[in-house]
């Protein structure tokens, strides 16, 4: 098997960051009309209602966390922690470690998002994104570069790194058989974070992580760095350890079903002898 371990794959969720968009754009409004002024600005700069990168204020960071001893899946919500809290607990990870870091559209939101969200709140992370300036070697393969597979961005890789070609990671993990967004329609953070639903928050964002994890490792089937065997051996050791994990009971239920819709993905499932 040739995996480079650890690897940590990973995925935030955002809400638009109401007060420092009303500082940098100068609103003295009350704080129910700010969203909506910023959203009619975001209009007329770009077109479109999503908020600048720097707007994003993080609400939760879900990973999961593979090595030689097995998985953790883990999150860190707004529930418990605030962004600057969550933050340093996931940069944390990096002065410890040097995962491969692998993402769904990391390269152009989370990564981005999570530099100025930690400058915004003063911290430092030379371990995420030092391009050699302390160590020599990052030069050479570090988080930011796009060619550099420290950090692996599926939806670049898979892309070709063409970005006419870039897929939604729903649409990817339903036509390869993985559950996708089990049916939700919308999105539902602002929702969530309202009515603090802390679990379906969490539940969502780690969704969006075992998609990509499973994803990643059909690309390395793809790639020849799996061979059918290793990579029936990752699916099998995935679905043992979410069975532990009942948060994800909607998710591995979901996978079951899906997983029929294709040939290669029929017998995930099946009993084993």
């Amino acid at each position: 098997m040739n995996l480079r371990f650890p690897i940590l794959v990973f995925d935030i969720e955002t809400l638009t960051d109401l007060k420092a968009g009303a500082h940098l754009y100068h609103l003295d409004l009350p704080e129910e009309d700010v969203e909506q002024a910023l959203t009619k600005i975001r209009r007329q700069e770009s077109g479109m209602d999503f908020q600048r990168l720097p707007l994003h204020e993080i609400v939760c960071i879900s990973g999961l966390w593979i090595d030689e001893k097995g998985y953790r899946l883990f999150s860190f919500s707004q529930e418990q922690h605030s962004e600057a809290e969550m933050l340093a607990k996931f940069l944390s990870i990096f002065d410890k470690k040097q995962p491969t870091l692998v993402s769904w559209n990391g390269s152009q939101f989370d990564l981005p998002v999570i530099l100025f969200r930690a400058m915004y709140h003063g911290l430092s992370a030379p371990s995420l994104f030092d391009q050699g300036e302390i160590d020599q070697q990052k030069r050479f393969n570090n988080y930011q570069n796009r060619y550099h597979h420290r950090h692996v961005d599926l939806m670049d890789v898979m892309a070709m790194f063409n970005g006419r070609n870039f897929q939604k990671l729903d649409d990817m993990a339903c036509l390869l058989g993985f559950p996708g967004k089990r049916g939700e329609t919308g999105y539902h953070v602002p929702e969530y974070v309202r009515n603090k639903q802390w679990l379906e928050l969490t539940s969502y964002c780690e969704g969006d992580v075992l998609n990509t994890w499973l994803l990643y490792i059909r690309w390395l089937l793809l790639k020849g760095q799996l061979n059918q065997a290793d990579h029936q051996q990752l699916l099998q050791s995935t679905i043992a350890y979410l069975q532990t994990q009942t948060q994800q009971t909607e998710f591995l239920q979901v996978w079951q079903q899906t997983s029929q819709y294709t040939v290669f993905t029929a017998d995930t499932f099946a009993p084993k002898n």
